[in-house]
């Protein structure tokens, strides 16, 4: 065997490996994210039974955006697995969604400290501040990878 088919050899058999830990990683990913809704569903209906009803759904609300970003990046892993190639916008995507998931958990939770004195307080809105200045610019760049591509279609 010569240097030639031994490095086409090696390759192959990088892409086969490369190949299998997408696939073993996406199938873990999609496990991790039916299990997160089956226990968010379970701990809502327990919180609802002690009555704890904003807790139920605050939480609820966290753990469905959770798997929202699970399943994007579940995307991304399917997208590099077939066509190999690296795309940007899932990764904005899934930025967007936890930049969103945070400004509602921060949201809701600071509903009953709403007092300028109080740090925790200030703190809250200086995060709510930039969390939102991140939503602007991952927001902007979406629709700036929109309009590239649509160009590059129109070309």
């Amino acid at each position: 065997m010569n240097n030639s088919s031994t490095s086409r050899l090696s390759a192959r058999l990088l892409a086969r490996a490369e190949e299998y830990i997408y696939i073993i990683a996406g199938y873990i990913l999609v496990f991790t994210a039916v299990g997160l809704l089956i226990i968010a569903v379970i701990e809502m209906i327990l919180r609802l039974m002690e009555y704890d009803y904003m807790a139920a759904m605050v939480h609820l609300l966290d753990r469905v955006l959770l798997v929202l970003m699970l399943a994007e990046i579940i995307y991304t892993i399917e997208r590099i697995a077939h066509v190999r190639q690296l795309e940007a916008t899932p990764f904005l995507v899934v930025g967007l969604i936890a930049a969103v998931r945070r400004i509602l958990i921060i949201t809701a939770e600071s509903a009953d400290r709403m007092d300028f004195t109080n740090p925790a307080f200030r703190g809250a809105l200086a995060e709510l501040g930039i969390l939102s200045l991140m939503v602007l610019v991952l927001s902007i760049s979406l629709l700036l990878i929109h309009k590239r591509n649509q160009a590059d279609m129109s070309s």
